[in-house]
């Protein structure tokens, strides 16, 4: 990869975690990885333009309808593709279909670009993570493949320690915290040639003093009433948190933020 390229325009396609959830910003909105990295590219690329097609909960045959087409006519220097984790989340998948729709979307986008960028996704440790923990890394094997053959690159945040640590997510515990996805956006920063600016975003948080029982057992009392059965009730009844969403800034427009 070359060192600090030019890089005119960013597509991000993919669900809720490049639309950016849970870095909440103080008027409503998500800021998220994307957002930041499209900043920072800004920043040293006068005209610069970005859209982000990103929606949160779609699937990734959603993705693929929805999302890799329009980006691809977009004809960005770099597109992101992050997508099929919440697939791999669902009681039952299908991972061939997965891999064939995956395959699919690559095969459309890494014409239309410079440069595709794809990740493994940052898994965070506990119990849901290790029940799902076949099937993410059978889909990272399959971005692994993919990659190679079509000349993209992959981020891999899945191997990264820090962003394994619960501190790094939000209280729902699918989202990355603000913190979390500026370390991701430093992260595809490097991966796209351009110097760093934080050379230890692999780093570990310091150790703390772990929660006791009693505060341990409330936030999982919380977490169940406000995320978890919500979560689950959406599953049971073939409905998304996207539903009826549009895409977060669905214009490759100059970015001004």
């Amino acid at each position: 990869m070359q060192t600090n390229p030019t890089y005119s325009s960013l597509v991000a396609v993919g669900d809720s975690f490049t639309e950016g959830m849970s870095d909440l910003l103080p008027d409503g909105t998500y800021r998220g990885w994307a957002d930041l990295l499209a900043g920072r590219m800004a920043a040293v690329t006068p005209g610069f333009r970005y859209a982000n097609l990103a929606v949160r909960g779609k699937l990734i045959q959603q993705i693929v309808d929805e999302q890799v087409d329009v980006a691809a006519a977009m004809q960005a220097d770099v597109i992101t593709l992050v997508g099929g984790l919440n697939d791999t989340l669902r009681p039952k998948v299908d991972m061939v279909r997965v891999r064939d729709l995956l395959t699919e979307a690559v095969e459309r986008l890494a014409p239309s670009c410079k440069q595709l960028v794809l990740m493994r996704s940052p898994g965070r440790e506990g119990p849901v993570q290790a029940r799902f923990r076949p099937r993410m890394e059978e889909l990272f094997t399959v971005v692994d493949e993919l990659a190679a053959r079509h000349g993209a690159v992959v981020v891999d945040l899945y191997g990264a320690l820090s962003l394994s640590d619960q501190r790094m997510w939000d209280v729902d515990r699918l989202h990355l915290t603000a913190e979390g996805h500026r370390r991701v956006a430093e992260a595809v920063w490097q991966t796209l040639g351009y110097d760093p600016e934080d050379t230890e975003w692999r780093t570990p948080l310091p150790a703390t003093v772990p929660p006791k029982w009693l505060a341990r057992r409330i936030a999982d009392v919380r977490f169940t009433r406000q995320h978890l059965l919500p979560w689950i009730g959406r599953r049971l009844t073939g409905r998304s948190s996207g539903d009826g969403m549009p895409p977060k800034r669905p214009d490759l427009l100059p970015y001004d933020r």
